[in-house]
């Protein structure tokens, strides 16, 4: 069985090496014409696909990772997505501005109703 490794790996080699040159972009092939690598692997399958690897194979460039930089945490406000429309948007904020005076009206009112059936505040409280 350990007898026939070098052969599954040079026909693994041969493969992989075959597939990725010809996947490969005939703009993007180094060194040599894209059919020359092709020949190469092909004829001298070690040899060939460890030169493909070396000198053939485009050169990675190291993708940036997409990160967000800001100096607040979690998403930018500005890039936060919305579905609202500019007109929409501006319809919503006027309606939760309504409702917020709404909230504090009631907020103040109940504050009155609660000084009017006490007037004195608590002793030790802020303010008293």
């Amino acid at each position: 069985m350990i007898r026939y490794l070098p052969v599954v790996l040079e026909l693994v080699l041969l493969v992989f090496c075959l597939l990725d040159c010809v996947q490969t972009p005939a703009d993007r092939v180094r060194n040599l014409p894209k059919l020359a690598w092709i020949l190469l692997i092909v004829v001298l399958p070690v040899v060939g696909g460890v030169a493909w690897l070396v000198a053939g194979r485009p050169a990675r460039v190291p993708q940036r990772p997409e990160v967000w930089y800001s100096a607040t945490p979690g998403f930018p406000e500005h890039e936060r997505p919305t579905g609202w429309a500019g007109a929409e948007r501006g319809r919503v904020d006027e309606r939760v501005a309504q409702e917020q005076a709404r909230v504090d009206a009631d907020f103040d009112a109940a504050v009155r109703r609660a000084r009017a059936r006490n007037p004195e505040p608590p002793t030790g409280a802020p303010g008293a």
